[in-house]
């Protein structure tokens, strides 16, 4: 039996106009919708086709499961995301890590579908090329290294975007924002600094700098790519 084809090579149905009209496009952003109200738990084509006011069998002619139509949401946010700039490689990395983490703070959900098996939507693919032209230009020629530098950049990314949204939302199920919180919280750790056990944890909670989400990004980023440079020897 031959392989079905994937999403982005099956034609789409020609419209119909009654009673409503649908659309690969029109479905994608009403999933978009749902998911940024609710989150990804709130999708399903079921309650896509209650947004379109269609059946939901209607949208099984554009979709035909929801892990497709999650890769089509991933793709349109790829779509969103500005064309990598900067004169050095480095610059190349940071504007791609912010426009990651742009798109992730307007869309919380995309973050929960960074890693794992790679996209392959248009729109993906087209960022991942002008990604990697992008570095061409700025002097890395090497495919090896290319992949390599991005591939790191990746997994920082999951990882800071992930915690920063994980604590956004955090603070609106628990309706306390990070300093009500620490308030709280406060009793409890001083008893347990009173016992001498955590010396060095309780200089860095009373003296260290308490940065902002956006700071403790770029200072990350920062130290990842000055470990680039120092290792690549670039």
């Amino acid at each position: 039996m031959a392989d079905t084809p994937l999403v982005w090579e099956r034609p789409e149905p020609p419209e119909r106009r009654a009673p409503s009209p649908l659309s690969r496009e029109r479905i994608v952003q009403a999933a978009l919708a749902l998911a940024d109200a609710e989150g990804l738990e709130a999708v399903s084509l079921r309650k896509v086709a209650g947004a379109l006011d269609a059946g939901p069998m209607r949208l099984y002619r554009y979709v035909d499961t929801k892990q497709e139509l999650l890769e089509l949401m991933v793709d349109s946010v790829y779509g969103e995301l500005p064309e990598p700039t900067g004169s050095s490689w480095a610059e190349v990395l940071r504007s791609i890590a912010n426009g990651i983490r742009d798109a992730a703070l307007r869309h919380e959900w995309f973050a929960d579908l960074l890693g794992g098996r790679p996209h392959f939507g248009p729109a993906t693919l087209a960022h991942t090329e002008r990604s990697l032209a992008a570095l061409r230009a700025a002097g890395i020629d090497d495919v090896d290294t290319m992949m390599g530098v991005l591939e790191a950049l990746d997994l920082y990314l999951i990882g800071a975007v992930r915690k920063e949204i994980t604590q956004r939302r955090a603070e609106r199920a628990t309706g306390e924002n990070e300093r009500e919180w620490q308030h709280k919280t406060f009793p409890y750790m001083a008893r347990m600094f009173a016992t001498g056990h955590y010396p060095t944890l309780e200089e860095a909670v009373h003296d260290a700098r308490h940065r902002s989400a956006a700071e403790v990004f770029e200072l990350g980023l920062g130290y990842l790519l000055e470990g680039m440079s120092h290792h690549l020897k670039l």
